[in-house]
């Protein structure tokens, strides 16, 4: 089992004639993702990598019955897009796009709940490397080779932290169940503690990996329900423990303003919920292979 995707998720790409939307394409394809059909206004009736391109969601999910879309749309147009998806049915969006203004990210939000709980799309990004449950499915942009099916579950900010955990793993012989990357800008789609809940229910997930950063509350929210609601191991690490105060970091989001915000507040409160905190990004597969047991 896994969460959000699997062999049987249909994925359409929205600007799949992008450039690099059509690398990821091909990349997904060759990892066996079911990519069905992609979108673009205006190029319907073209080919990508052999995949029929759509001028609408709505035609695209109406003649592949897609339910989860990519999307690889520039920042102005990106959250007309993320919309046009909920509008359409689709049931798990990622979007990649860096630099949505935050202002358009509260208009999405705002529209998806619109729609009841039971049928509102998961949103997970913007800025995101995207989700992959490894030996079924790719969603993103994330290296496949890199992940090997198992049963930790990967939450994270950071792709490329994201990245450096499931390598660590697969050199241990540790695999993956799930990784979602939740995205680095202020305002996104899916917090830690939504991913966190989808983990404590699957089945093949039996230790969560918390890739977290410095920068708003979503670490010290998740650190609360992990205390109150998750039975199963939680392992986190947080960057940015030099990272001075009102100095932006990398992504968006990150960026201390307020008390609990900081590397260090975030460590002291995860660590007071019970989660055990790897204390640099090199020893993160190890955290998790000791508390699994698997240490060397």
């Amino acid at each position: 089992m896994s969460i959000l995707l699997d062999r049987d998720t249909r994925v359409i790409v929205q600007g799949i004639t992008g450039r690099m939307a059509r690398f990821h394409t091909k990349d997904m394809l060759a990892y066996g993702t079911n990519v069905v059909g992609g979108v673009v206004p205006g190029k319907g009736g073209e080919t990508v990598e052999g995949v029929p391109v759509f001028d609408t969601v709505k035609q695209a999910v109406e003649a592949t019955g897609a339910d989860a879309s990519l999307v690889f749309v520039p920042p102005p147009f990106a959250a007309d897009s993320i919309m046009e998806a909920a509008d359409a049915g689709i049931r798990y969006c990622v979007c990649i796009t860096d630099g949505i203004p935050a202002q358009d990210m509260i208009r999405v939000k705002r529209y998806m709940y619109r729609y009841p709980k039971d049928k509102r799309m998961v949103l997970t990004g913007p800025n995101c490397a995207g989700t992959i449950s490894p030996g079924k499915a790719l969603l993103g942009i994330m290296p496949g080779h890199i992940y090997l099916p198992g049963n930790v579950g990967i939450i994270g900010r950071s792709g490329t932290l994201g990245y450096e955990a499931a390598a660590q793993l697969k050199e241990r012989g540790i695999g993956v169940s799930t990784s979602v990357g939740i995205g680095g800008d202020p305002i996104n789609g899916s917090s830690f503690r939504d991913i966190l809940e989808c983990f404590e229910w699957d089945e093949d997930t039996e230790v969560i990996a918390m890739i977290g950063e410095i920068g708003g509350p979503q670490e010290a929210e998740a650190a609360e329900y992990i205390r109150d609601h998750i039975s199963k191991p939680v392992i986190a690490y947080v960057a940015g423990l030099t990272a001075p105060k009102g100095r932006t970091m990398g992504h968006a989001g990150a960026i201390i303003s307020a008390f609990g915000e900081s590397a260090s507040e975030k460590v002291e409160i995860l660590s007071a919920a019970g989660v055990t905190v790897a204390e640099n990004p090199a020893v993160i597969g190890e955290t998790i292979a000791r508390v699994m047991g698997k240490a060397a």
